[in-house]
């Protein structure tokens, strides 16, 4: 790999790029350092669920589709065209030809059909290189079928509204099979994709280096390179930010997002579909109580949470969905008012005064605002009302490997951050009772309710948005009473960029899209 690199860019930039340190006083012009939040997991898209290691991804990758700049709006990508059955289930690419993976291998109807075989055919050569925790997404796929090089169709086993917005989410983004095959279940530390930047290195713990794509099919990027640089604790990312260690900071922690509002810099902020939430263990302990699940939603000072610790970087949550999805949102629901005296009766009458809980918080993570400050205000607001709380304390790769197998056994409550593409993701794959953790979903707190179920279900296969949208906010309704969360914030996310940075911007989606960047 690193002998394609000399090639394009010379012994010198290559050593230059490459050896930028864990920190830095200032990368050369043509050379972007971004602070992430966290370590990625892999860089295997269809291996990972955080948008910290999207934000790598999408520049590495592309998909059939994606998303138009600055909507969640589906336009082309490596397919030129599409087509769709009148009974929506059967989808038909007209794929982009000419195009090359970065290890040198076409990209083709053929490796379309290769990166949803692996994910979704147990039986497949390469499936062992998982595991693929989103494949949900695209569980409605029956068949992929490359009918020549340039054509590809996908049969699905019944209409599935959100396809075409899956397939524009990293889950969905084209992998090079050679690359798999060659690598197999280390594909994730030897990525190939076909994006605006190739990978070149990933040392552990201080920096991921993706190159310039010199023959990048949409036109190459002013950048010569990318270096990603895991900065987990807010404080180093924000001193990094400020002495230009760092050229662009994502995710500013809000007591220090006024330092970013000139002075050398320059503030981005986008509303995009968010929410924060404590994910309750319904199935055993005292949340198995829909009263004392109630009970923590009026306990909790949402609106202090927001002006106070999110210093107005968010809005106060009222359900499971996001106002961002503006068509599917239910505005009729109202957020639990902060009621101590209704959260203590709520307790005393489900048999849980004074019960004594264990609270999973993480240091940092994807969309997770200030965790650590979230998790001590609340811990404090349901003390006030009578509950001993003993806050566990994780790096965000480690919690999210205890909180994403099921919470049973383990805590009764767990912070979490979802940032989804559709109104159909976070509930079906974590509210669903078929999205358990033994099932393989994101349900960790085991909450089910038949009517949900069939909602949801109808929902994803039903192709009239009105019709969705009316059964999303029933669902919504259901959700908010049985309370399965405590419904906190919905975020407007943030970055700030160095003056020396041009043609940044933060996208709805979420992701970091940095193609039409430059450095000067």
């Amino acid at each position: 790999m690193h002998d394609f690199f000399r090639r394009v860019f010379g012994l010198g930039f290559l050593a230059t790029v490459l050896a930028v340190p864990a920190a830095i006083a200032q990368a050369p012009p043509g050379v972007l350092v971004v602070g992430q939040i966290a370590e990625p997991k892999s860089l295997d898209p269809h291996a990972v669920t955080a948008v910290n290691d999207f934000r790598i991804l999408m520049n590495v990758y592309d998909g059939l589709v994606r998303y138009r700049d600055g909507t969640l709006e589906v336009e082309p990508a490596l397919a030129e065209s599409w087509s769709i059955s009148e009974d929506g289930t059967e989808y038909t690419f007209e794929l982009r030809s000419g195009v090359s993976f970065h290890d040198g291998t076409p990209f083709n109807a053929q490796a379309v059909e290769f990166n949803f075989d692996r994910m979704l055919d147990e039986n497949h050569p390469y499936h062992d290189t998982g595991p693929f925790p989103l494949s949900f997404f695209f569980s409605a796929v029956k068949d992929t079928e490359a009918l020549d090089e340039d054509t590809v169709k996908f049969t699905l086993d019944a209409p599935y509204a959100p396809f075409l917005s899956n397939l524009a989410y990293p889950t969905g983004l084209i992998v090079s099979p050679d690359a798999v095959k060659k690598h197999g279940a280390d594909f994730g530390r030897n990525p190939s994709g076909t994006g605006p930047f190739m990978f070149a290195e990933w040392e552990s713990n201080a920096k991921v280096v993706v190159t310039r794509n010199e023959g990048y099919w949409d036109g190459a990027s002013a950048l010569e390179a990318v270096v990603f640089r895991p900065i987990t604790d807010a404080n180093t990312r924000v001193a990094e930010m400020l002495s230009g260690g760092i050229d662009v900071m994502v995710e500013i922690p809000p007591d220090s997002v006024s330092s970013f509002d000139g002075n050398g810099f320059m503030l981005h902020e986008q509303a995009g579909p968010h929410v924060w939430f404590l994910i309750l263990n319904a199935k055993e302990g005292p949340f198995a109580d829909k009263r004392a699940r109630q009970a923590i939603n009026y306990a909790i000072d949402k609106k202090a949470l927001v002006e106070n610790v999110l210093q107005g970087t968010a809005q106060v949550a009222a359900g499971p969905t996001p106002p961002a999805f503006a068509w599917a949102y239910n505005d009729a629901l109202q957020p639990y008012p902060h009621d101590p005296a209704r959260a203590k009766m709520l307790l005393e009458e489900s048999g849980h005064a004074g019960a004594s809980l264990t609270f999973y918080v993480t240091e940092g993570g994807s969309g997770m605002l200030d965790p650590v400050a979230m998790g001590a205000a609340i811990q404090a607001d349901l003390a006030a009302v009578g509950l001993d709380v003993k806050i566990e304390t994780y790096e965000w790769n480690t919690f999210l490997g205890k909180v994403n197998p099921g919470l049973e056994g383990k805590a009764d409550m767990a912070e979490m951050a979802w940032m989804t593409n559709d109104p159909d993701t976070l509930p079906f794959l974590a509210l669903r009772t078929g999205a358990w953790p033994d099932q393989g979903g994101f349900n960790s707190g085991y909450y089910s309710n038949p009517k949900v179920d069939e909602l949801l279900e109808a929902a994803r296969s039903s192709t009239d948005q009105a019709e969705r949208a009316h059964l999303y906010r029933e669902m919504q309704e259901i959700v908010h009473d049985d309370a399965p969360w405590a419904f906190i914030a919905n975020w407007k996310q943030n970055a700030a960029t160095s003056d020396a940075v041009s043609g940044f911007k933060l996208q709805p989606s979420f992701f970091l899209l940095l193609k039409d960047v430059s450095k000067g």
